[in-house]
């Protein structure tokens, strides 16, 4: 497989810090002592959160001392223009209550630009990787990838659209548009969180969207996407995974996307 030679090394220390990531969640997954806690915006952690923000952090110091690391759980750590984004587990709520769609999220960014991503859900038995200039790829590991790409879809009434919670678009004030959307689509199903964005880059779906998010949420999810060829920007149509939210399509429909959704 050609990889791009400036991250050849970092993709496979991601795909490491995957494997790290994948050993302590499915250790924990479902476990009947497992341990979960409110933070202050009330969304649950659990001791599996914190455990694996942990390990990939323990492998990143021995491997990468230099690197700035910023994670969900834990304080950032270091300085300059290589910083590590990590989501331990995205999908706590899923985590806790056994529901499999869950996954580490695992970015490097170079002068903040996502540039090595690694989603792995060991719970699906999938991972999907890109790194800059090589596309994006989908399988168990880096020895068995699959390429993978956007969907062709160029009109809203034959897309697929996935989300999360039509709650979350009711308390944006985007309720109603939100709907709307919707019901310009030919089919759409909450698949949620990470997955709906591995689904677009798969072209399994054609529009994904969350009106507000963190950097740890997006930054893997945004690199593999645009190397699958599809667009990533935030609410207001600025490419990235620096803004509020995330709309998230094949490239194609993105202006009817943001025509309908920009606040």
């Amino acid at each position: 497989m050609a990889i791009d030679s400036g991250y050849t090394d970092d993709l496979r220390l991601a795909h490491l810090l995957a494997d790290d990531a994948d050993s302590v969640t499915m250790a924990r997954f479902r476990a009947e002592d497992l341990k979960v806690d409110s933070k202050p915006d009330m969304t649950p952690v659990t001791d599996a959160d914190t455990a694996t923000e942990e390990a990939i952090r323990r492998t990143l110091k021995r491997a990468r001392p230099r690197d700035a690391v910023h994670g969900e759980e834990m304080e950032d750590t270091g300085w300059g223009p290589r910083r590590w984004v990590i989501d331990p587990i995205d999908g706590t709520k899923n985590y806790v209550r056994g529901v499999p769609v869950w996954a580490s999220l695992i970015c490097l960014m170079v002068e903040d630009e996502p540039v090595v991503g690694v989603v792995s859900a060991p719970a699906l038995g999938r991972r999907w990787w890109a790194a800059k200039g090589d596309g994006a790829h989908a399988g168990k590991s880096l020895m068995s990838p699959k390429p993978i790409h956007v969907s062709g879809v160029t009109e809203l009434s034959d897309a697929s659209l996935s989300y999360s919670e039509i709650a979350e678009w009711v308390d944006a004030g985007q309720g109603q548009e939100f709907v709307d959307l919707m019901r310009q689509c030919w089919r759409s199903r909450a698949y949620g969180d990470f997955w709906s964005y591995m689904l677009v880059a798969e072209g399994a779906v054609d529009i994904a969207a969350e009106p507000e998010l963190a950097l740890h949420d997006m930054a893997a999810c945004s690199v593999i996407v645009s190397e699958a060829g599809g667009r990533f920007t935030d609410i207001d149509g600025n490419d990235g995974p620096h803004g509020e939210g995330a709309y998230v399509t094949n490239g194609l429909l993105h202006d009817a996307v943001l025509a309908q959704l920009r606040p």
